[in-house]
């Protein structure tokens, strides 16, 4: 068999890199919080683009509902925990992984040892995990750690990075002091005022806040990968422009449609005031 090579196995992307930069993401570490829908295909994308280490969090087993979008559902993997099955697939890419791993998920107690050394955080908590993630974004806002949040929704991805020096997550969602019902509200507001998923929904009965359940798709996951493993590079490298929150973006492949976002005031701000009142209305929240 042939021996693993890191310089060969991640050559194709010189041209793109530089040396130099490949070098650089070899010996940068990246956390990533969840290995379902989105997080397990971010291991796997980023890995492939050849980042060298990673700190990586989950406590669920695969589950048949998760056949549709997660890079590690399978029937080999029915009942295995998450983040074990995605270490196999990620050092079977690169065996010289550095990988720390937290069985156990991530929660107020080991944000700290988390967040350790970790040059870029990537959001792959499930949508609708809110205390694990406020408690994240406080931790990364204290350690200065950058963050990239890429969410799946319908067959687009919308993404929102909180970068330090600019605006909070806290700022930017205002989800403190508020129902469960109402921070799912303002979380999926907050990453896509222009709601380009919603003109395509065939059956609005399948979402259910209160029950935290929704539709999803393979192909939003999979386009959320590709631009979180690109914003996460534009950020390490320092190397073209990146947006902070109050600005985003959302990408539609079903409308093939991109456009950029910018609230301030993220959720205080009149437009979004006003969409969370239209959405509150549509769902039966108000």
């Amino acid at each position: 068999m042939q021996p693993f090579n890191y310089t060969t196995a991640f050559s194709r992307n010189i041209g793109w890199l530089t040396q130099a930069e490949q070098d650089r993401l070899r010996n940068a570490r990246i956390a990533i919080a969840g290995m379902g829908g989105v997080g397990g295909i971010h291991l796997v994308t980023l890995a492939r683009l050849g980042f060298g280490k990673f700190n990586i969090a989950d406590f669920d087993t695969f589950d048949l509902v998760n056949f549709n979008r997660q890079a590690g559902a399978s029937m080999h993997t029915l009942g295995l925990e998450k983040v074990n099955v995605m270490l196999e697939q990620a050092l079977d890419i690169n065996p010289e992984l550095d990988i720390r791993v937290f069985q156990k998920g991530v929660n107020e107690q080991n944000l700290d040892d988390f967040l350790n050394g970790v040059d870029v955080y990537v959001d792959g908590l499930d949508f609708f995990v809110f205390e694990a993630r406020e408690a994240m974004y406080r931790a990364c806002e204290r350690l200065r750690v950058p963050a990239v949040i890429a969410a799946p929704l319908g067959m687009g991805a919308a993404v929102v990075n909180i970068l330090p020096g600019h605006m909070s997550f806290e700022d930017f969602f205002c989800l403190k002091g508020v129902s469960d019902e109402e921070k799912a509200l303002r979380f999926l507001l907050g990453l896509s005022p222009a709601m380009l998923q919603r003109g395509y929904l065939v059956d609005p009965s399948t979402v259910d806040l209160a029950s935290r359940r929704g539709p999803s798709t393979v192909m939003a996951c999979q386009l959320c990968a590709g631009v979180a493993a690109t914003e996460a590079l534009k950020i390490l490298l320092q190397r073209g422009p990146v947006r902070a929150a109050p600005h985003g973006y959302q990408f539609d492949a079903y409308r093939n449609k991109l456009v950029h976002t910018w609230r301030p005031g993220g959720n205080r701000n009149p437009l979004q005031r006003i969409g969370l009142a239209i959405a509150r209305h549509q769902l039966g929240l108000s």
